[in-house]
C-alpha cells in the first residue's frame, strides 16, 4: 500500500558531497537552515583528484571551524616554475612562504579524500544537515512554493521524495542539477587530453623537489606536482595520434615517466586519462535550482583554482540562502549569486588557458598578461585574484568586491573567529558609533582597532572611516564620510537579520 504521508521537508537539498556540497552543508549548518545533502556514491572516491587551494579557502574552512583539523593533513607549496625544454626557467610563480591578509598561507597541497573525510565529518556537528549517501537523484519538479525531489536509495531499490525550498547541484560536469536546468554551457576553447599520473614513492628522492614544474617542452608538454607524504603527481600532455587506452597501460605509463622516475623509486596508484576543459554555465539559477563548482564551471588545472572557484561558489551562496530562508531578506538577493561569481570564474579560466598555451609553446610572451619581464631573468608571474561581479556591493565606492584582511587579535586569534559568520562593520573606534544598539540589533559585529592591530592602519591606508564586510568576507561597501557612512549602514541593516549558530569546534 502506498504511503500517503507528506514528504520530509528541508530548506536547501544539496546534490553531491564532494568538497563543495560538503562545504555548502557545513556553511549551512552553521546558519542552522535545515539542509539534506544526497550523494549517489557510498564513500568517498579514494584516489587524488584535486590537489591545491589557496588562502581564501582556507578562510572558508576557518568559517566552519575545521580549519584546525585539516592543518595536519597538508603541505605549503612553494609555488610553481616554467621551464622550457632545455630546464632554463622561464616564468617564476613562487609563493610567498608567510601568511598572506587572509590569515593563512597562499598555497596548500593536498590529498582530496583526506579533506573530503575532514569536511565530511564535520556535518555530524549540525543537528540541522542530514547526509544520505547511495541516493541517486533522478527528478526535479518546481513550483512557487518549492521542489520536488525524487531519488533511489541505491542499496534497496526504494524510491523516496522529499520537498525542498532551494536545490543546489554540486554534481560535477556532468550534473543532473543543469539538465534540469536547462543551461548551455560557453566554450572557452580549451580541449586537451592529459594522462595523470599519481604515484607513491618507495624510497627519498629529494632531487624531485617541492616546487610544482611546468615542462614546457613542445614535444611533449608535461607537469610534475609535489603531494603530501609520499605522494607525487605527473601529468603528461597526449599527442593527437595516440589512443587514450593504450597510453594508459603500465608499461607505457612507466616509460613517459623514465625522465624522472623508474618502478624502483615508486608504486603506481592511478593512470587515467581526463580531457581538461573550459565551459562556463550560461545560466546558474532557475527559479529554485542552482548550480556550483564544477556543474557550473569546469578549468584546465594550470592555476590550481578549480576546487577553489567551487569553495568560493559555496561561500558567496550559502549567507544568502540563509538571509531568505531566515532573515526575510527579498528572494532576488539570489540573482547577484551569478552576477557576481561569473566574471569570477571567467577570469581564473581565461588566465589558466593562457598558462596552458605557456606550456605549449615556445612563444613564452604570448601567454604573460598576468607576468613582470626583467632583464636577463624570468618572468615573475603575480596572479592577483579577480574582483565580484556586479551584485550587492556599492561599485562606486573604493574596494567594494575585494576581499577584505583577516586582522590579529590584541589576543593573539583571529578576528573571523571574533565576529562570526556575520556582516562586519571595520571601524577605528567603536565608542563613536552613533548607530551602534541598531547595529547589534540586526545582527551587524564591530570590530574596531582597539580590538584588532592593523584596522585603523588599513583604514588611514586606503582613505575610508568604515568597511562593511560581508559574511563570504568580501567587501560591500567603504565610507570615506559621514554621509557615505550613514548609506552604507542603511543598506545593510534589512539585509542582516540573520539568526547564527556558533560553529563548534572539529571534533
Amino acid at each position: 500500500m502506498q504511503d500517503k504521508s507528506a514528504p520530509e521537508e528541508f530548506d536547501v537539498v544539496i546534490v553531491g558531497r564532494g568538497p563543495v556540497g560538503a562545504t555548502l552543508a557545513n556553511l549551512l549548518g552553521l546558519r542552522g537552515v535545515r539542509t539534506l545533502v544526497l550523494e549517489r556514491e557510498a564513500q568517498t572516491y579514494h584516489l587524488p583528484r584535486a590537489v591545491h587551494f589557496d588562502d581564501e579557502c582556507m578562510r572558508v574552512f576557518q568559517t566552519v571551524g575545521l580549519a584546525d583539523a585539516i592543518l595536519p593533513h597538508v603541505i605549503l607549496s612553494p609555488g610553481m616554475l616554467f621551464l622550457d625544454a632545455n630546464g632554463k626557467m622561464l616564468l617564476d610563480w613562487s609563493r610567498p612562504q608567510t601568511l598572506t591578509p587572509m590569515g593563512w598561507h597562499l598555497s596548500y597541497r593536498f590529498h582530496q579524500p583526506d579533506l573530503e573525510d575532514v569536511l565530511i565529518s564535520g556535518l555530524a556537528r549540525w543537528p540541522h544537515v542530514t547526509l544520505r549517501s547511495r541516493c541517486d537523484v533522478f527528478a526535479l519538479d518546481q513550483d512557487e512554493d518549492g521542489v520536488r525531489v525524487r531519488y533511489e536509495d541505491l542499496s534497496n531499490g526504494k524510491l523516496s521524495e522529499v520537498r525542498a525550498g532551494y536545490v543546489i547541484g554540486c554534481d560535477g560536469a556532468r550534473s543532473l542539477v543543469r539538465r534540469f536546468i536547462g543551461s548551455s554551457m560557453d566554450d572557452l576553447g580549451f580541449h586537451e587530453r592529459w594522462l595523470v599520473i599519481d604515484v607513491l614513492l618507495k624510497r627519498a628522492r629529494d632531487d624531485l623537489g617541492d616546487y610544482s614544474l611546468q615542462h614546457c617542452d613542445p614535444r611533449r608538454p608535461a607537469t610534475y606536482v609535489r603531494g603530501t607524504g609520499t605522494r607525487r603527481r605527473w601529468e603528461i600532455t597526449i599527442l593527437p595520434d595516440e589512443d587514450s587506452q593504450e597510453i594508459a597501460q603500465p608499461a607505457k605509463v612507466w616509460d613517459l615517466l623514465s625522465r624522472w622516475i623508474t618502478p624502483d623509486d615508486a608504486e603506481l596508484e592511478r593512470a587515467a586519462v581526463y580531457t581538461f576543459h573550459s565551459v562556463i554555465a550560461r545560466q546558474w539559477r532557475s527559479g529554485r535550482l542552482f548550480l556550483a563548482g564544477d556543474s557550473a564551471h569546469q578549468t584546465p588545472p594550470f592555476l590550481g583554482q578549480g576546487m577553489c572557484a567551487g569553495i568560493r561558489d559555496a561561500a558567496n551562496l550559502a549567507w544568502k540562502l540563509a538571509a531568505i530562508i531566515q532573515g526575510g531578506a527579498a528572494p532576488d538577493l539570489l540573482d547577484t549569486y551569478q552576477s557576481e561569481r561569473q566574471p569570477h570564474v571567467r577570469e581564473f579560466i581565461e588566465l589558466a588557458i593562457r598558462l596552458g598555451g605557456v606550456i605549449n609553446t615556445k612563444a613564452i610572451e604570448a601567454g604573460l598578461a598576468a607576468g613582470e619581464a626583467r632583464e636577463n631573468a624570468p618572468v615573475k608571474l603575480d596572479v592577483k585574484k579577480p574582483l565580484l561581479g556586479p551584485g550587492l556591493t556599492f561599485s562606486d565606492l573604493p574596494l567594494a568586491g575585494h576581499l577584505a584582511p583577516q586582522f590579529m587579535l590584541r589576543d593573539g586569534g583571529r578576528s573571523d573567529d571574533r565576529t562570526g559568520y556575520h556582516h562586519v562593520l571595520l571601524v577605528e573606534a567603536a565608542a563613536v558609533l552613533p548607530s551602534r544598539l541598531a547595529l547589534a540589533q540586526a545582527g551587524i559585529e564591530i570590530l574596531a582597532g582597539d580590538d584588532a592591530e592593523g584596522v585603523r592602519d588599513w583604514l588611514r591606508k586606503h582613505g575610508i572611516i568604515a568597511a562593511l564586510v560581508r559574511p563570504d568576507r568580501y567587501i560591500r561597501g567603504t565610507a570615506r564620510d559621514k554621509p557615505e557612512f550613514e548609506r552604507l549602514v542603511a543598506a545593510a541593516i534589512p539585509a542582516t537579520q540573520i539568526p547564527l549558530t556558533q560553529a563548534p569546534s572539529a571534533a
